[in-house]
């Protein structure tokens, strides 16, 4: 079986260091290919003297740019039969692989993402499969598991694992996302086509923690993924109205849009927001995915 690392990475070179040295003490892995969105830190540099095998993008196309092109690549030119994909800021455990290959029947599957700094706490919360809860720790969400999975829930693309049946049937991530959406977008694919998705408990990628993710609103009924970046943001307005159309309906954009205005009028108020917000979901709506370009530094 050839199991193939694809790792995206942006002028985050002492990260990426520590990941490649990582990825080198793996031995079930068959190549590692790193694909680099035009960094300009040295890091094109490095990947040439240190002999690791890489592909560099014309321009940043973000990480739907580098994951689409690394697994095109994984596919095409490594014959890859299982692709291991990850960010260059997450460490996996030396045994992540092993624990995750441990389960055969499975398409898509990925590691617990824990924080380096509190090896008790996520990095991204996760939903319980058949309720409402969300849980922030690693005992809930092992103690949530059943034969140290859970089903229908996976973290892409923070080390997760795909077959190369099920991209032949689903295809590469779109890559005019960019960022914020693209991963998820890859997973309700993914689920959308019957594939097999699980978080494998047992197995655990480190990574540096994100802050809190989901910002309370509307009294602590809810929460909002709030980001300081406009460039998150309007890439997070457009992916997600996009995703909630194509997936989940048009009642479902209609209250994500509730949530936006509630959230810059009242929570943090910051009326520029909703603007940006609607030009972004515009824009995505009659297929022009440019916008975010503006807010590239």
């Amino acid at each position: 079986m050839r199991i193939v690392a694809v790792v995206v990475t942006y002028n985050r070179l002492p990260l990426l260091q520590r990941l490649v040295d990582r990825l080198r003490e793996v031995d079930r892995l068959t190549d590692v290919l790193v694909v680099d969105n035009a960094s300009t830190d040295g890091t094109g540099e490095w990947l040439a003297d240190a002999d690791v095998e890489h592909r560099t993008l014309d321009r940043n196309r973000g990480g739907a740019g580098g994951f689409h092109e690394g697994l095109r690549c994984a596919g095409e030119e490594y014959d890859a039969d299982l692709v291991w994909l990850m960010d260059d800021d997450g460490l996996p455990e030396r045994d992540c692989l092993e624990r995750l290959l441990a389960e055969t029947d499975l398409d898509f599957w990925g590691p617990l993402v824990v924080d380096e700094q509190d090896a008790d706490r996520l990095v991204f919360p996760i939903r319980i499969p058949g309720g409402t809860r969300v849980v922030h720790d690693v005992a809930s969400a092992r103690g949530a598991a059943v034969g140290g999975r859970l089903g229908g829930i996976v973290i892409p693309f923070n080390g997760v694992l795909v077959t190369r049946a099920l991209v032949e049937r689903i295809g590469y991530p779109r890559a005019e996302f960019f960022i914020w959406g693209d991963d998820h977008e890859y997973r309700l694919r993914a689920e959308a086509a019957g594939a097999r998705i699980a978080t494998v408990v047992g197995a655990v990628v480190r990574h540096p923690s994100v802050g809190d993710l989901g910002t309370p609103m509307m009294f602590g009924r809810t929460t909002y993924n709030h980001t300081p970046s406009d460039l998150k943001h309007y890439c997070m307005a457009r992916n997600n109205t996009l995703n909630l159309r194509a997936y989940r309906g048009w009642g479902h954009v209609l209250l994500f849009w509730v949530k936006t205005v509630w959230f810059y009028l009242v929570t943090k108020p910051q009326p520029s927001r909703i603007l940006m917000s609607a030009r972004a979901a515009y824009a995505g709506l009659r297929g022009d995915f440019s916008g975010h370009e503006r807010y590239l530094s």
